[in-house]
């Protein structure tokens, strides 16, 4: 009884508390933001029922807004007092300390801005993100520290000072579970690296945890096309040492057997389509290491075969079946039937310089073609190619109907002019300078236009160009050239050179391989400051000369890099004849071809031959600007024109009217990181020229006796341009050639 009592008198004190409304809402200390504001905030309005749990939400939904540093949320007699404290503005946002990152690429990271309300946890916020920035930087040791500065009408200033700290290295990389590969072995497959003195050129040896899942993937592609088809990585750790300066990486792997192909075949689900169309695209065979890489590119030339069959509706999928009792792995290439589909329309976006039809060009379906993902893949490496754009993205989308397909192509323009000047040096020119002015895309029509002149030692040269790659709207590239060349040839054969002229080109393609280019030339071609003591062939041929020339050349290319090449071919046949007006007559052919076989990763075989002559037409004589020269970059070992013809009395070259060379070059790793660009060079070359217009002269010596050179070089592939330094031994030659074993050329622009 006693406790119900007790019970009873708790309620009648604490009832009219709780049981009165909301009479009155004083709003205390606002003053940027408006107590009407404030009030929706709270969600609490005169006449609401009076609980504590409504003051207490009022409470959370205030301190939640970010506007206020503190609030108190009292009550007396139906009267709710909300006393505020508003956080401050910021006014300014500064960061101290920061060499590497500049100012505004840490800006990009934060979310805070000046106008806007200051609140800790935005603050500490943005500190984890630019200790994010830091760390994708290598940089692990940073430390970042924000400091507050109180000024006036409730404003701070908010300074970030940065110890950036130096870049954290990777001090070492280590796997366990690897029993088929050593450690070093597997380094050279993964991207990360350890660090050490030659690596400054590369940031691979900084940390860098997003490249751990990229490494996981080359470990995986290197086990699979080794045959380990059960491979897996358990896992990779990265510990930072103590002092913070490097990280240790571990890959745990599991290698797990070896397999071999068992049964390969070959079948077909679509009726029109037989095994044997694609048959001969299969480089698997039963009793071959399992290769992934081998597969995937027999995939990609059936494929590629199927869409120049036009059987675009058709697709070649692997299936595998491991027996892992006998460790081999069945394959079976099968050809599915993909549902029909065709263009409905190309549609390009992002070009506001670059005209539509630049673009449309390039784009290997037009509408109503049947829509091929092979073709898709080639417009997109068009455009790429073009280099007009920063940005490419081409990809279908549903058409109006189930059986049409839109291709949307977005493209994000880029700058396409150039300005060089250049520096370098060669053992042929000496030191040179070059200047050029290039426009890739003017007026936006997809015209190559450019400018460039070249002072050295040996040789000054103007040359201004223009190429229509699209001539009449068609796939010809036409073009014109204007050129003045001045060369110093005193030491070679005792005279000086200045040509000028102009030319016209147009070339178009025959096939997917070969490609044929017409051309014209007038030229001023002068002889002058012969020296005296010359030789009586060069002194006859002082004065001007006018050479019209019509030429052609034909081409056949299946080169995997035209820049770098290491498999394929690529062989020429130029021929040039002269008469048409001017003072010239004569007929030039030469021959050649260069055949690249990749022997092992990053080990190149290549040979290359070519073979020249040069005829008079009628009575006239070959002059020297015509013949053929030897010696320097086309005949390592020997000097410019050191090779051929020479008049013993003045050592002057001559030149002949025929020529034959031939080169056999290794390209080969030096055991550094691939990215250096660093190749080392075994050669040898060989070859003569000979057949001069008068050879009975005692003094003038024509034999046309096989000359050779052996050697090795070095290229590398700098930031300041390519280098290359080439140590030539001539072993068969005549005692009136000129030898040069050290050869070097490089240049750079900037």
């Amino acid at each position: 009884m006693r406790i119900l009592l007790s019970f009873l008198f708790f309620l009648v004190l604490t009832f009219p508390a709780f049981a009165q409304q909301v009479n009155r809402i004083n709003i205390v200390g606002a003053e940027r933001v408006e107590p009407t504001t404030i009030m929706t905030y709270m969600n609490l309005r005169e006449g609401d029922q009076l609980s504590q749990e409504a003051l207490d939400n009022a409470l959370r939904s205030l301190f939640a807004t970010g506007l206020f540093a503190d609030v108190q949320v009292t009550q007396s007699a139906g009267t709710v007092t909300v006393a505020v404290k508003e956080n401050p503005i910021i006014s300014e946002i500064a960061f101290e300390g920061n060499d590497e990152l500049e100012d505004n690429e840490l800006m990009n990271e934060i979310r805070l801005r000046p106008r806007q309300v200051f609140t800790k946890s935005r603050v500490q916020e943005d500190v984890a993100r630019l200790f994010q920035v830091y760390q994708r930087n290598g940089r692990f040791a940073a430390k970042i520290d924000p400091k507050i500065i109180q000024r006036d009408q409730n404003r701070v200033d908010l300074v970030f000072e940065i110890s950036e700290g130096a870049e954290t290295e990777i001090g070492g990389v280590r796997f366990v579970g690897n029993k088929r590969y050593g450690d070093d072995a597997l380094r050279d497959v993964v991207a990360s690296k350890e660090s050490r003195w030659y690596n400054f050129l590369s940031s691979n040896d900084r940390y860098d945890a997003d490249r751990l899942s990229y490494d996981e993937e080359l470990l995986r592609k290197f086990y699979l096309s080794q045959g380990y088809v059960d491979f897996r990585v358990l896992s990779s750790v990265a510990e930072l040492a103590p002092d913070q300066k490097y990280f240790f990486i571990t890959y745990t792997v599991e290698e797990g057997e070896r397999y071999k192909f068992g049964k390969v075949d070959i079948t077909s689900g679509v009726t029109e389509i037989k095994p044997d169309m694609i048959a001969e695209e299969r480089t698997t065979e039963t009793g071959e290491w399992y290769d992934a890489d081998q597969v995937q590119s027999d995939l990609d030339n059936m494929t590629d075969i199927l869409g120049k069959q036009e059987y675009a509706f058709a697709t070649v999928r692997p299936q595998m079946t491991r027996n892992r009792d006998t460790q081999t792995v069945d394959l079976t290439y099968r050809v599915e039937p993909t549902p029909k589909n065709f263009v409905e329309s190309v549609n390009i976006a992002g070009n506001m310089r670059t005209m539509d039809k630049v673009v449309r060009r390039e784009v290997e379906m037009v509408e109503g073609d049947a829509f091929n993902k092979t073709k898709l893949a080639k417009t997109e490496q068009n455009l790429r190619n073009l280099d007009y754009f920063e940005k490419v993205e081409v990809k279908p989308v549903a058409g109006s109907a189930p059986d049409q397909t839109q291709i949307d192509i977005n493209v994000e323009e880029k700058s396409t002019g150039e300005m060089s000047i250049g520096a370098g040096f060669s053992t042929t020119d000496g030191p040179l300078a070059d200047f050029r002015i290039r426009e890739r895309n003017f007026m936006g029509k997809g015209q190559d236009l450019q400018f460039a002149t070249t002072i050295a030692g040996e040789r000054t040269e103007f040359d201004v160009g223009l190429t229509e790659p699209y001539f009449m709207d068609r796939d010809l590239a036409a073009g014109i050239d204007l050129f003045h060349m001045t060369r110093d040839l005193l030491d070679e054969s005792s005279y000086n050179q200045r040509r000028t002229g102009a030319g016209l080109r147009l070339g178009y393609p025959l096939s997917e391989n070969w490609r044929q280019t017409l051309r014209y030339r007038l030229e001023r071609n002068d002889i002058f400051d012969i020296q005296n003591g010359a030789s009586r062939y060069i002194r006859d041929q002082e004065g001007q000369r006018v050479t019209s020339a019509f030429g052609q050349r034909l081409t056949y290319d299946t080169l995997d890099n035209r820049q770098f090449p290491t498999e394929g071919n690529s062989s020429w046949i130029d021929v040039e004849a002269a008469g048409a007006g001017g003072d010239a007559q004569y007929i030039s052919t030469k021959l050649g071809s260069v055949q690249y076989f990749p022997v092992a990763e990053n080990w190149v075989f290549s040979l290359m031959g070519e073979v020249g002559s040069i005829s008079p037409l009628g009575d006239s004589d070959i002059q020297i600007n015509e013949r053929f020269f030897l010696g320097g970059q086309n005949f390592r070992g020997f000097a410019q024109a050191g090779v051929g013809p020479r008049d013993t009395a003045s050592d002057d070259a001559l030149g002949g009217r025929k020529f034959y060379r031939s080169t056999a070059e290794l390209s080969f790793p030096l055991g550094l990181p691939e990215e250096y660009g660093i190749q080392g060079y075994a050669f040898h070359d060989m070859g003569s020229v000979f057949d001069l217009d008068d050879g009975n002269n005692p003094s003038v010596a024509t034999d046309a006796s096989l000359r050779a050179a052996a050697g090795v070089g070095l290229s590398w592939r700098s930031p300041f341009g390519p280098l290359r330094v080439d140590l030539g031994f001539p072993y068969l030659k005549e005692d009136y050639d000129e030898e040069e074993i050290f050869q070097f050329n490089f240049g750079t622009r900037f």
